[in-house]
């Protein structure tokens, strides 16, 4: 793997090495580089670091990791994305033929902040991509293999800040519509626009945060109300919202983002929005005890209430909530009041 120094200290540099073993905690296995753009003496350390690792058995087929590393580099100490895969094909025929020795692979992405990990999951689905694609028989290092991998840092760290960058003072309405799953169209937009949108909104969303159930009944309920379809028009310089929604919660998430595009560091910007999740997450739950309390306190009630009003997404956790507690009669009660309240 191989990738270019980008926007200064948050950029990367990289190596990579093939392992030619099954388990090199138990056999010896040699590494030999393939493609890289770091100085001769600090990809040596680097590989050195990676032989470490396998030697201990440490990584597992397709999941990456993330260490801090220190080389022989102006930055010095370094985060260090490393992934162990085999190319899809010859995976397949591994598993059908145990003692086939087909060449294993080490990808390393370098940035010049220790967060990758905030971009894991990002680099894992990366790499899947690259080894669909990676056909060494092929002869495409050159053409295909180096040119996507010099490209990890454009495609999987920045589509947060470019979206930030893009939207401004208009976020508000995205991270809206990510929180109470309002479908979202985009027009006009040039493919990967399109493709940073749909990211970002995937990225600020509670997928896996909040029962599956949930979301799938938020999903059909906000699909239902098409009319609510945030409708996103690329065709200018700045893109025009119809439908939009928003509220206080997102706004001022929204001037965390804002403030935070100044430094322009993009590990920054997905730290916000992990924090803007955990603090929707905490809201939640929060409102969720106070149903839970209201169901024989009616000065619980009343505090679920005043919550409601002064948290700044009301509307959304209202609607959370009603979902989850759609087939408790008690709880669905103390839903239906706070309602009626939150409407007059």
């Amino acid at each position: 793997g191989s990738r270019s120094a980008q926007q200064g200290a948050a950029g990367g540099d990289g190596s990579a090495g093939g392992a030619v073993a099954h388990t090199p905690s138990t056999e010896d296995f040699s590494l030999s580089l393939l493609d890289t753009n770091l100085p001769a003496e600090a990809e040596t350390e680097l590989r050195s670091f990676i032989a470490k690792r396998l030697s201990k058995g440490a990584l597992f087929e397709g999941m990456g990791n993330v260490a801090s590393v220190g080389l022989s580099i102006p930055e010095g100490k370094v985060g260090c994305y490393y992934c162990r895969f085999q190319q899809e094909s010859l995976l397949e025929m591994a598993t059908l033929e145990s003692d086939i020795n087909a060449p294993e692979y080490v990808v390393c992405f370098l940035g010049g902040s220790e967060k990758e990990d905030t971009f894991r999951l990002e680099l894992d689905k990366y790499i899947q991509n690259l080894k669909i694609n990676l056909d060494l028989e092929q002869k495409n290092l050159e053409t295909c293999v180096s040119p996507y991998l010099r490209s990890w840092f454009e495609d999987a760290i920045c589509p947060i800040q470019r979206v930030v960058q893009l939207f401004q003072d208009k976020l508000a309405s995205l991270l809206h519509a990510a929180l109470s799953y309002t479908p979202v169209e985009v027009k006009n937009a040039d493919e990967r626009t399109e493709k940073d949108i749909s990211r970002f909104l995937a990225a600020a969303s509670l997928q896996g945060l909040v029962q599956e159930g949930t979301m799938t009944s938020l999903c059909i309920a906000m699909t239902e109300e098409q009319h609510k379809s945030l409708v996103i028009d690329c065709s200018g310089p700045q893109p025009q919202l119809h439908n939009a929604g928003s509220n206080r919660f997102c706004e001022d998430w929204m001037q965390a983002f804002v403030n935070g595009a100044e430094g322009g560091n993009p590990f920054l910007f997905r730290q916000i929005l992990e924090n803007f999740k955990l603090k929707a997450i905490q809201d939640i739950n929060n409102l969720k005890r106070f149903i839970r309390q209201a169901e024989m306190n009616h000065y619980a009630l009343f505090k679920c209430y005043l919550f409601l009003k002064n948290c700044g997404s009301g509307d959304i956790l209202l609607k959370i909530v009603k979902v989850e507690h759609a087939e408790m009669p008690e709880a669905r009660n103390v839903v239906t009041v706070l309602e009626e309240f939150m409407r007059e």
